[in-house]
């Protein structure tokens, strides 16, 4: 059995300009969860799998790190 992927980290470092999903939510896969300002692009983060939401670690407007942690699923 393959593991399900737990946690969405940053593909790059730059700055949260908007977050889709709260703790609790359910997402399906392809959904979008987190937008991330990069070299002056957006780029629309997509949930990996179908899950719930079970933390959320970025706020909007904060600067981020490649792999920084943004959101974990249950």
């Amino acid at each position: 059995e393959v593991l399900a992927v737990s946690e969405i980290k940053a593909p790059m470092a730059g700055k949260i300009i908007d977050i889709k999903v709260n703790v609790g939510d359910s997402v399906n896969e392809g959904d979008e969860v987190v937008i991330l300002e990069a070299m002056k692009m957006e780029n629309v983060i997509l949930s990996p799998r179908e899950g719930v939401v079970k933390k959320v670690a970025v706020t909007k407007g904060m600067a981020v790190d490649k792999k920084h942690l943004l959101v974990e699923f249950e």
